[in-house]
Formats: C-alpha cells, sequence, structure tokens
C-alpha cells in the first residue's frame, strides 16, 4: 500500500525533458502507434456522427414530433449529463481493466442505444435512449489519454493527443454533410439506425486489433524507449480506490475540473445549435446549413493539431512540462472567448462564419494541451483516472450550453446573449487553467 500512496505525491517531474535524446523506437513500436491512432481517431469520428445526429436533425425531429426548443434543448442535454456523470467511475474503469475492454464494450453500448432511439417517438424514452448513448461514449476520450501515456514517451505525447482529439473537430465537421446527406435520402429514423449499426462493426475492429501495452510483450529497448523520462515506480502499478479518491484532494484535478468547462461549455453549444442557428437566423436550407456548419469545425480540426505540435515543440525546445501545455491551454481559451463574443456583434454570415472559425480553431488549440496536461500530470496508472474527471467537469457544465440556449432563443428569438455566456466561461476556464495547475502537484 505504501508504493501507491507515494505515486499519488510523485507526478511526472516537471523538468525541462529535452536535455538527453531518447532512446529508439523500434519498428514494431512504431507499427503499434500507428494502429493504436488510428482506431482511436475512427472510433472517435463514429462517436461525433453518433452525438451529433439528433443536432443535424433537431428542426425535423421537433417538427414532425412537436417538441419546443426548451424540450429539444433538454433532449439534447440528457446525453451531457449522462456523459458527465459516467466519467467519474470510468476512469477507474480504465485504469482497472485497460482500453481495450472497457472502450470496446462503451462503443457496443453508445452503438445500441443509437439505433434504438431511430426508433422511439416518445420525448421521455428518447431521453433515456440519449442517457444511453452518453453512458456509452464516456470511455472514449479518457481511453485515449490512457493510449497515449501507455504507448508514447512523456516527451512525444502533445502530437498524439491532438491527433486522438482530431475526431473532436474534423468529426462534426465531415459529420454536417454527411449526416445531412442520410437525413435527406432515409429520413431521420433510418439514419440513427444506420449509425447504431456502424458502431458495432467499430467497437468489433477495436477490440480484434488494439493490445493494451500489460498483453504485449515489449523488449528492454521497447520499455526503455516508452519509459525514458519518468520516474522508477511509474511502471506495472494499478489503480487503487485510495488513489482515486486522492485525486479530488489535489488543487490540480480542481483547476482542470473548472478549466475544461470553458472548452466544452463552447463546443456544446455550436454542436447542439450550429446547424439550427443558421436555418433560423440565416435562413439556410437543411442542406446548405449542413455543408456551412462543417465549415467551422474543419478550422477546429485544423486547432488542435496545431495545439499537439506546439505543445511538442515547447517541450523540445527545453520549455517546462507546465508551460508547454498551459500555454495553448489558457491562450487558446481566451482567444475563443474573444472571437465567439465579437460573432454576436456582427450580421452578415460570411463575418460569423469567420468568427466561428476563428473561435473553434482557437478553443482546439486548448484541447490538444488540456489532454497533453493530464498525460503528464500523474502517473500512468492514474492517467485515465484524472482524464475522466477533468471530461466530468467540463461536460457537466458543459451540459448547461444546449438548454440555456433553447431557453434565451425561445425567450428572445436571439442567440447573441448565449453567444456572450460562453465567451465568458471560456475565459474564466483560461483562469482556472492558469492560476489553479501547478506541476509538480502535492496533495492539499
Amino acid at each position: 500500500m505504501k508504493a501507491t500512496q507515494d505515486t499519488l505525491v510523485t507526478p511526472i517531474p516537471d523538468a525541462r525533458p529535452a536535455a538527453t535524446p531518447l532512446p529508439p523506437k523500434s519498428a514494431r513500436l512504431k507499427r503499434v502507434q500507428v494502429v493504436a491512432l488510428a482506431l482511436l481517431v475512427l472510433a472517435g469520428f463514429v462517436n461525433y456522427l453518433d452525438r451529433s445526429t439528433l443536432a443535424i436533425a433537431n428542426q425535423t425531429i421537433s417538427g414532425e414530433l412537436g417538441f419546443t426548443p426548451t424540450e429539444m434543448g433538454l433532449l439534447l442535454s440528457a446525453f451531457a449529463w449522462a456523459y458527465a456523470f459516467a466519467q467519474l467511475p470510468i476512469g477507474g474503469l480504465l485504469d482497472r481493466f485497460g482500453a481495450r475492454l472497457t472502450l470496446g464494450l462503451g462503443i457496443c453500448l453508445w452503438s445500441i442505444a443509437q439505433g434504438v432511439l431511430g426508433l422511439l417517438s416518445s420525448l421521455h424514452l428518447m431521453i433515456l435512449a440519449r442517457i444511453g448513448l452518453g453512458i456509452g461514449e464516456a470511455p472514449q476520450f479518457p481511453a485515449g489519454a490512457k493510449v497515449v501515456s501507455e504507448w508514447f514517451n512523456v516527451r512525444e505525447r502533445g502530437l498524439p493527443s491532438g491527433i486522438f482529439n482530431l475526431s473532436s473537430s474534423l468529426g462534426p465537421a465531415i459529420s454536417q454533410p454527411i449526416l445531412t446527406a442520410l437525413l435527406l435520402w432515409l429520413g431521420w429514423r433510418q439514419m440513427f439506425i444506420a449509425m447504431g449499426v456502424l458502431g458495432v462493426l467499430v467497437a468489433a475492429l477495436w477490440y480484434l486489433s488494439y493490445r493494451d501495452r500489460v498483453q504485449v510483450a515489449l523488449d528492454d529497448a521497447e520499455r526503455a524507449h516508452l519509459d525514458a523520462g519518468l520516474p522508477p515506480q511509474d511502471a506495472g502499478l494499478r489503480l487503487t480506490f485510495a488513489d482515486w479518491l486522492g485525486l479530488f484532494r489535489r488543487r490540480l484535478t480542481w483547476g482542470v475540473v473548472i478549466g475544461y468547462v470553458g472548452i466544452i461549455y463552447m463546443l456544446s453549444l455550436f454542436l447542439t445549435w450550429l446547424p439550427a442557428y443558421l436555418e433560423r437566423v440565416h435562413h439556410l436550407s437543411l442542406s446548405q446549413a449542413g455543408w456551412v456548419a462543417s465549415l467551422p469545425f474543419l478550422a477546429g480540426a485544423c486547432g488542435v493539431i496545431s495545439g499537439g505540435l506546439l505543445v511538442d515543440r515547447l517541450t523540445r525546445s527545453g520549455r517546462s512540462l507546465a508551460f508547454s501545455r498551459k500555454l495553448p491551454i489558457c491562450g487558446g481559451l481566451a482567444a475563443a472567448g474573444l472571437f465567439a463574443l465579437c460573432s454576436a456583434g456582427v450580421t452578415g454570415i460570411g463575418s460569423v462564419i469567420l468568427c466561428f472559425s476563428l473561435a473553434l480553431f482557437s478553443l482546439n488549440v486548448a484541447v490538444a494541451g488540456t489532454w497533453s496536461l493530464v498525460s503528464v500530470a500523474v502517473p500512468s496508472h492514474q492517467v485515465a483516472s484524472l482524464a475522466s474527471i477533468q471530461n466530468f467537469g467540463g461536460y457537466f457544465g458543459g451540459a448547461f450550453a444546449p438548454v440555456i440556449t433553447g431557453m434565451i432563443v425561445q425567450q428572445t428569438g436571439s442567440f447573441g446573449l448565449a453567444l456572450g455566456i460562453a465567451a465568458a466561461v471560456a475565459v474564466a476556464g483560461a483562469l482556472s487553467y492558469g492560476l489553479l495547475v501547478r506541476l509538480p502537484d502535492t496533495p492539499s
């Protein structure tokens, strides 16, 4: 028990890690890294396709079933609240049982819930299906942080963190035209069912193709490459309940919990209301809204890769692990808030889309920093737990964005106030990461 208590207060040192070269990387290790990231990106695309279906079909479903904007806001938010609370146990499950099993089961669950939703008409039953979707999708991004911490050296985790988060922006960008086309071709019910079938196939591919680090017989050179720069006790340990509870006694944990709300609140607003905003305010057709809505998310995809590259560049230049992550996080959040606020004050659709694109680019620079941060803030057997706690905070706060936006639109007929609130929350998130997060960290 003493060993696990020691690791609780011994995170990865916040050194300047560029002094000595890394041991060489084997061809097999490169292959494992490529396969792991490719599978994470594929699963992430399906993840975001599935969570975006309701936003794409928002106007169609509300028109057919007679739901008000407030009721649609509740239906959209049901996913986020379920997703948020499922984060609390899911990190421990990932650290205990590994990403292969936990994420595989999660993909199966969310795909079944997605297919079932296409068969329903009752608001209450649809809310239950969205809750199932949220619980099933919960392992996706903490699993990504776990995979990166297991298969990438601490100096190389920025870009992989950006890549596995690529789906959080590129997924919505691609989903807008793809799901719009499916909606027009199949109808909303068949669209949900088709996406459910696709998800089950992806779950099987993940489980058959990916292996956790403990399931692979690494040689000494491969272990030396992966573990260079880590404390000696950071290998082979398993998470205990005391470890998990101990995370809540740390200022770092509360810094990332509060800070991540700034990211997810704004992201949730765009994911759930952007197509409806374009249809309501700028009077675009359903097909036009699908294509135009993809542009800000394409900018976001560029942002998350840029953020990952920036993290690694700062780290290799000799900057501390804290600085190389907090600079993109705090700068990205502050810029996203500024551009979101600007979007509320312009009227032309070109200017609006430009502001939205710059906001999501900046927001996703911060996203890459946040997931790289949790991969170096604690020992590897606690990474998924800290990542999921961060995700819990973000999605608990972010769950209010769809319903608050729906209420504002219903009462005022405008999205301006909703965008202003998102901007303020983003700036508050930047302050939380900047003031509360320190590496190394100790229990308070």
